[in-house]
Formats: C-alpha cells, structure tokens, sequence
C-alpha cells in the first residue's frame, strides 16, 4: 500500500494548482476526480492510520508536521463539503510544498465562492464519470470504517470489542477511544494575514465564541473586524470569568446559550479567554450534546500552556477546586504571546507558577530558560512591551512557551482519562485545592507554595540535593511567586486537604515531587498527620529567609482586583431549585 506522504508527493508532482484556476469548475473537478493520482491521494487519506503514532512520525520524518492535522481530519472528507475538503487539502499540501499550498488555496477559494462549494464530495464523486468506483467505495465503507463515511467527528474514533456466553447471560466487553488535536504556538492570531481561525470556520460559514468579558473589552473589536473580513457569521457570548464564576451556574449558562444558538455536535465552539474560562467553557461543550468540538485561544499564561490544551474541564463545587468536570480535550489549542502585553504583572506572575511546574519536574531545559529570563518574562510581558522583536527575551520567550507546552501535552495526554496516578503535572497541586479558596489565593501562588513545599519534602527525603532544592526556592521566589502563606498553619485544613486528595487519588497520596535531579520526577505516597505539620513547621523557618518571608507579591485574588472567592458563596442547585426551574420552563 502507498504510504501517505508518498501519495501526497506523488500528486503534487502530477497536478498544478494553478493549472485547475478555471471558469468552469464543473468541468475542472470532473476532470480531477476522475484521475488515478486523485484515486490513489484519496484512498491514502481515507486509509492513513490517523491516531496511529507511526503517521505522526512518517510525517516528521519528511518535515511537514504542519499539514499533519489536515491529513487525519482528511480521513472523512467524502463526508466534506468541497469548501471545506479543498481548504483541507491545500493546508495538507502546502505543509509538503509552499508554492502548491498557495496554488491549491486559490482554487479552495474560487470553489467556496461557487455554487459548488456547499455540495459533499461523496455525492460529486458518485456523479462524477467514475461514479462506479465511488458508488462501490461508499457502500464498502459502510461495513468496513464507518467513521470515514457517516462520522459524527473528524477528531474522534471508538471501538470495541465483546464475549459472551452462549446463553447471552453474561456479557464482557472492552471499549477504546482515541482523539487528536493541534496545538500552536503562533503570533498575533488575530491579524487577518493569518488565517488559522479562517481555515476552521469558513466552510461553516458561522463560529459561536465564549469570550471573557476583560478580552471583549481589549479585544473585541479587532475579533469582530477578524471575522467579518473573511465573511463569517460571528455570535459571541460574553461572560464575566473570575475565579469566583468558576462554579456550575456559569456553565448551565453557557449550555443555554449553545441551545438559544442552535450548536450542532460537530460545529466547533471558539473559547477566547483564560484559565476560567478555559475551564467553564470546556465542560459546557463536554456535556452539549455529550461532546460538541471546542477550539482554544488563550489570551493567559495559565490557559495558554495548561487549561488551554488540558484534556480536563471543570468547575468549582461545594468549595472544593474543579470537583465537577469532564475529560474533553479542544481540538485546537492556540497561544499567542501577543495577548499577553495587556495583562497585569499580577496575571502573568500567577501564570508562570505553571511553566515552573512542568520544568522543574519534567524538563531541565525550560528550568534553565527560566533561571536565564527571570522577572525580565514579566516587565516585557514576554517579549510583547517596550522591546525590539529581535530582543534576546523575544526568542526566549517563544523557547519557553514551546517547550512549556510540549512537556505539559506531553505529560497529560499520556494519559487522557486520568485512568493513573502518576502525573507529573500534578505537581504542586497536591494540597494546594484544599487551602486555595479557603486562603483566597490566586491559583498560580497556591500552586507556587505547593511545589516549594513538594520540593522541601524531596530535600528531606533525600530525594533532590540541597543545591537543586535551593535552585527550585529561588526560581519561585524571583518571578515574586509566594513560598509560604499562614493557611499552612491549620493543621486541620491541611489534613482535610491531604485525606481529599487520597480519595481522589484511589486512596493514594501520589505526590510528584522533584526526585533524582530538576526534570524528573517521583511519587511520594506516604504521609501521616504528624509528618505533615512537622514539615510544614519546618519549611516555615526555611521561607523565613526568603523575601517578605516568602510570601509572594500579590499573592491574592482580591490584590488583582478580584472577589475574594473564600468569601463568596458558590450556589450548587438543589433538586427543589432543578424541579423549580423546570416548573417555570413549562409554564
């Protein structure tokens, strides 16, 4: 069988793009379909093992990464319109040859602007003059891969497999899911030059965006004059996205919304926002229509190399951080540093407690990056206020970003569902849910006082040296990210935090910590009570020496002029409230 990469070199070579820029494109496409090079692309898309990682890596191997997201949402394009089947096929094309990707991009642009353009390829094909084959092809599918013929998303695939008794009274079965998605690290996302967000909505001629409410305010306009350039309906849903929104009612919202609009399950929604919002949006689009495809422009640090491509939708519930959630990971996750020259130094500080965690625990290089960049990340607000675009802390920032993201995917889709304890990226975020809303922290300085103290217990344990722990301390403490805050000192809260997390955990502690040297990783999973508040007491002398006794600057929501959320009350509906509510919908 014809690998894919040679399938897609072979017609490149065969067909100009430029040559099939035509009047009659009728005639054009009949002329194309009906070609054995076309064929052979066709039946090698259809056939690629999209979530095999052997296609990532034939991709790799020929340098054209880029198209490889077009190539697997390439494997159901019989049931694509020809807008959007030739804007795929000119991204999947371009990533082998720039000049074809710009040939083929002229004629999916002459295609969508005609008659042509809203009819499926399949129903073309099988009234094409090689109708026979496409009828034959259609008809085997059916059986043979359903997903590349009737799917419900381009991005997702299941099987399974069952035994049974012969009497059928006992029934086993196993089930798998698999998914893809993309994740960018690209420059001013929203100048019309770049047209990523185009390529996703055009053939849909609508997107339906979640925005914060602080975007809408720096941002809104320029999103508007975004998509009405290109000629897409634009519907935008704004919501206020501070920590304390963080709870079901924002998401019950936000579902109704999706139902006012008329959302349909394969019609992916645009998330514009932070962290929050990241997370609110994310379950909302989890559980509209059990899965509805959601793309993922961060405008934060936090949401940009965490939330932003994390797998895990949540909210807030019953004051306890992200007990409600979903795993539905976006289909496209973008970062754009651009977004980042608006946002205080509180919101950047709170945002790098993130990066420090997937370096020190997974990747020494980002950890070096770090150590190099210092506060200077947070002044130039990386890279995008009061520097040069050549300046030293431009690349830098980049480097970190990427390598940021890379370890966090990287760690967290290695294992999707949660379905193990060991995680890396957990780092940190051990006792930290059960003190932050309680203290009213912002996340990033919970988190911060998690992985100095994480990275104090692997020094007692003898798990890291003194020099690396010192190291850990000090990164922490030069972005101004809090060491230490008094809510350490009760002892029960710490407890209570410690014994929720076991439970959560499958009643293990599973504790990353730092073990070996900075970028490894180990698992604590034994700590009793009296343990615990001897190393805190410990670890309070230890942050004495550090500034401000290791208290970070800022270190509160209500410090960036946000609601203290362990002051504010999170409604969780009752069954009279749900029953109240369905009363008032039927009357």
């Amino acid at each position: 069988m014809t690998s894919t990469t040679s399938a897609v070199k072979a017609f490149i070579a065969a067909h100009d793009g430029t040559s099939l820029l035509s009047q009659d494109l009728e005639r054009t496409t009949d002329q194309l379909f009906a070609s054995l090079l076309f064929r052979d692309l066709l039946l090698a898309l259809i056939n690629a093992p999209a979530f095999a990682p052997e296609l990532g890596q034939e991709f790799a191997m020929v340098g054209a990464i880029k198209g490889l997201s077009a190539c697997r949402r390439l494997r159901s394009c019989l049931n694509s319109s020809l807008s959007h089947f030739f804007g795929l096929l000119s991204e999947l094309l371009g990533a082998f040859d720039i000049a074809a990707g710009v040939a083929w991009s002229k004629l999916a642009t002459q295609i969508r602007q005609s008659s042509l353009g809203e009819e499926k390829l399949l129903q073309v094909l099988v009234h094409s003059s090689e109708g026979a084959f496409y009828r034959q092809l259609a008809e085997h599918l059916v059986e043979a891969d359903p997903h590349a013929i009737y799917p419900t998303s381009s991005y997702r695939q299941s099987q399974g497999f069952v035994v049974s008794t012969e009497d059928d009274q006992t029934v086993e079965a196993v089930m798998t899911s698999s998914t893809f998605t993309s994740i960018r690290v690209l420059e001013n996302v929203l100048d019309p030059q770049q047209t990523i967000l185009r390529d996703m909505y055009i053939s849909a001629g609508r997107c339906v965006a979640l925005l914060d409410q602080n975007v809408e305010r720096f941002y809104g306009e320029q999103i508007e004059h975004y998509f009405a350039h290109y000629g897409i309906q634009l519907d935008k849903l704004v919501y206020r996205a501070m920590e304390v929104d963080k709870g079901i009612h924002t998401v019950e919202r936000m579902l109704g919304d999706f139902k006012r609009l008329g959302v349909s399950r394969n019609e992916p929604v645009l998330i514009v926002g932070g962290g929050v919002l990241t997370d609110t949006g994310g379950l909302a689009c989890a559980l509209y229509h059990r899965n509805t495809p959601y793309v993922m422009l961060s405008t934060s640090i936090v949401a940009g190399i965490d939330a932003g491509p994390s797998p895990r939708t949540c909210c807030d519930g019953f004051g306890y951080k992200n007990l409600f959630g979903a795993y539905h990971a976006p289909v496209l996750s973008i970062t754009d540093r651009a977004f980042f020259k608006t946002l205080k130094e509180g919101w950047l500080r709170h945002g790098i407690a993130e990066i420090i965690k997937m370096a020190t625990v997974k990747d020494a290089e980002l950890f070096a990056y770090l150590e190099q960049a210092g506060p200077e990340l947070i002044a130039t607000r990386f890279g995008t206020l009061d520097c040069h675009a050549d300046a030293p802390i431009c690349e830098l920032s980049q480097k970190i970003l990427g390598a940021a993201m890379r370890s966090y995917v990287e760690a967290e889709y290695d294992n999707l569902y949660e379905t193990h304890q060991c995680r890396p990226h957990a780092y940190g975020h051990t006792w930290s849910p059960g003190f932050e809303i309680a203290a009213g922290l912002l996340h990033g300085h919970a988190v911060a006082v998690g992985m100095g103290f994480g990275a104090y217990l692997s020094y007692r344990h003898e798990w890291i040296s003194q020099e690396d722990f010192r190291r850990i301390l000090n990164l922490i403490s030069s972005f101004g990210l809090s060491l230490w805050s008094d809510i350490l000192l009760d002892r029960d809260l710490m407890w209570e935090a410690q014994e929720k997390m076991v439970q959560k955990r499958g009643n293990n502690l599973v504790a990353p910590l730092p073990k070996g040297t900075i970028g490894q990783c180990g698992y604590l999973n034994t700590m009793t009570q009296d343990e615990l508040i001897i190393a805190v007491s410990e670890y309070q002398t230890l942050c004495a020496e550090y500034p401000r006794a290791g208290v970070g600057v800022d270190p509160l929501c209500s410090d960036v002029g946000l609601e203290d959320p362990s002051t504010v009350a999170h409604h969780t509906p009752t069954g009279a409230d749900v029953l109240s509510t369905v009363q008032e919908a039927i009357a």
